[in-house]
């Protein structure tokens, strides 16, 4: 799990569509070198090109700038904010930018969220069925664990997944996906846990429904 610091890309950069098609707000929110800086509970400070700094407010659309205070305007610092976060530059309100646990693609979890974190090409959740790439099975998701492949110890034979014989062509460093099989998941009201290494599995739509 590698969280990124609020810091991380906050260069005062210059990000630019079609001047001509834009305000002059938005334009000099797109053309200014600014750096935003998530302060969390939606807050964010907008450093500008020309040293001064404000608070956004964003769940309030609100800004500390003359323009916004005096005037009642949509300024450009709440735009700037507006367009870093839809850039993937900095975080909504209640999240926090992560590195992917499985592809390293830059993501936003939960602020607080508990590791691992998964981008939405990666993510698996409960309830999901999977298929086992050594044996064709179908597996429900029960969870995915922080501990990897070599770090995972099977109560039942003392090794770790990566240890075990058949998931030797798999990473060690792996996450690891706690799953039932599903026809024991249908049947049984308390299934055996099995642990597998994250590429072991092949994803697929479908989600086990009660």
């Amino acid at each position: 799990m590698t969280l990124l610091q609020p810091t991380a890309d906050s260069r005062r950069t210059a990000l630019a569509p079609d001047p001509t098609t834009l305000d002059p707000r938005s334009l000099r929110a797109w053309t200014e070198r600014m750096a935003v800086t998530p302060l969390g509970d939606g807050g964010y400070e907008v450093t500008t090109e020309t040293d001064h700094t404000y608070r956004v407010d964003l769940p309030a659309r609100s800004c500390s700038c003359p323009d916004h205070r005096l005037r009642g305007e949509r300024c450009k610092h709440l735009r700037r904010v507006a367009i870093e976060i839809t850039a993937r530059r900095v975080a909504p309100p209640g999240h926090e930018r992560a590195r992917c646990d499985v592809c390293g693609a830059v993501t936003f979890v939960r602020e607080a969220a508990d590791p691992p974190h998964l981008c939405a090409d990666c993510r698996v959740t409960p309830g999901d069925i999977a298929v086992d790439r050594e044996t064709g099975d179908s597996l429900v998701v029960a969870r995915v664990v922080g501990e990897r492949a070599d770090e995972y110890v099977i109560e039942a034979t003392g090794r770790t997944v990566a240890e075990h014989d058949t998931n030797g062509g798999y990473p060690d460093d792996d996450l690891v996906v706690e799953v039932t099989y599903l026809g024991d998941a249908t049947r049984r009201e308390d299934p055996r846990i099995y642990a597998f290494p994250y590429s072991r599995l092949r994803r697929t739509d479908a989600e086990l429904v009660d």
